[in-house]
C-alpha cells in the first residue's frame, strides 16, 4: 500500500471510504473542466469503488482530502502521472508543486527513470509548475480532441528524467 508523507501532506492509495468525495469532485464541472469535462463525469460512488487501485491515490493536507493523483506504469521504466488539487482554497499555495515532488521522488526511488504527463494547452498555471520541476516540453498537439461541449482542445506533452528533476521538498 502506497503512503508518501512530507510535513502536513500525505499521498496514499485511494480506498472505498474516499469514493464519495472522489465522485463529487469528478462530477463537478468546475473541477473537471481543464480535463475536458465541463459537465463533470457523471460517475457514481459505486463506479469509483470499482475503479479503485490502478495507481489512484488521494492527497491529504492535515488529514483533509484536497485532491487526487495517479500514476500508470508504461513499461521500460516510464510512468505517466496526473494530479488535481480539487479544493480551491488549496490551490495557488504551492501544494501541487510539493505533492508532485513527493510523487515524482517516490517514483524515481522505485525504479522509474522517466515520468510523462500531459495537460491542456490553456492550463498555463500547470505548465509553469511542471517546467519548474524540470519537465521538458516534448510535443504540442493542436486541436487534437474535443471536450464535452464539442470544442476543439489542444494539449502539451511533457517528459522528466531524474537528472533534470528539481524537487521542492
Amino acid at each position: 500500500m502506497i503512503k508518501i508523507q512530507y510535513e502536513n501532506l500525505t499521498i496514499r492509495q485511494a480506498e472505498a471510504a474516499d469514493a464519495k468525495q472522489l465522485a463529487a469532485w469528478w462530477n463537478d464541472g468546475a473541477v473537471m473542466a481543464h480535463a475536458g469535462f465541463p459537465k463533470g463525469l457523471g460517475t457514481t460512488r459505486e463506479e469509483v469503488i470499482e475503479g479503485l487501485g490502478n495507481g489512484l491515490m488521494v492527497i491529504e493536507e492535515n488529514a483533509r482530502l484536497i485532491g487526487e493523483c495517479n500514476y500508470r506504469d508504461l513499461s521500460d521504466g516510464a510512468a505517466e502521472i496526473g494530479i488535481k488539487i480539487c479544493e480551491t482554497d488549496c490551490q495557488n499555495r504551492g501544494v501541487g508543486r510539493k505533492v508532485l515532488s513527493m510523487l515524482i521522488g517516490w517514483l524515481f526511488s522505485n525504479s522509474y527513470s522517466k515520468i510523462l504527463l500531459d495537460t491542456n494547452l490553456t492550463n498555463t498555471r500547470a505548465q509553469h509548475v511542471y517546467e519548474s520541476l524540470g519537465f521538458r516540453r516534448v510535443k504540442t498537439n493542436i486541436d487534437s480532441w474535443k471536450d464535452q461541449l464539442g470544442r476543439l482542445q489542444s494539449s502539451v506533452e511533457y517528459k522528466l528524467v531524474e537528472a533534470d528533476f528539481k524537487s521542492y521538498i
